[in-house]
């Protein structure tokens, strides 16, 4: 049984990572998953109470940090409301029409998109913008990495 449940836990830790990059998988609820899963193999008991506490609250760091660096990329090159949205339009879409390469060209044209209907702005500052967009989603991955390392880590050490 020791060796399904760390299988099981270990794939659910992979594919929160994969998430990193896929954002239509929710990484964090993989995380909580690998959490979860060691608890009902072995005890609960076995997390303390401080252990679901940090977690929950890099929960809400992770769910925040997606938004949040998406939103400053922007904004830090000029966009708008429109870009935010094209970009993360951009960002779910992408990764379906063109596979692993999507994942950094659909936010870049979701921004563009955006800032060129939405805001009517010039090609060079919509183009401008799709650049924001990329930084805020690259800095969003390593941010999201560096917490997750940080909760698997301090699951290692409640256990």
């Amino acid at each position: 049984m020791d060796i399904i449940a760390w299988t099981l836990i270990i794939a659910l830790f992979i594919i929160a990572f994969i998430g990193l990059v896929y954002p239509i998988i929710p990484s964090v609820l993989f995380l909580l998953g690998g959490f979860i899963v060691y608890g009902l193999f072995y005890s609960f008991t076995e997390l303390p109470w401080w252990f679901w506490l940090i977690e929950l609250l890099f929960v809400a760091l992770l769910f925040a940090a997606d938004t949040v660096s998406n939103l400053i990329g922007v904004k830090k090159f000029g966009g708008s409301k429109a870009g935010m949205w094209g970009s993360t339009i951009g960002l779910l879409i992408g990764p379906f029409v063109i596979p692993f390469a999507g994942i950094i060209a659909g936010p870049f044209i979701g921004a563009i998109i955006g800032e060129l209907i939405v805001t009517r702005s010039n090609l060079q500052q919509a183009i401008k913008v799709g650049v924001g967009s990329v930084v805020g989603f690259l800095t969003s991955v390593v941010t999201k990495g560096i917490i997750q390392v940080i909760m698997i880590v301090l699951f290692f050490i409640a256990i």
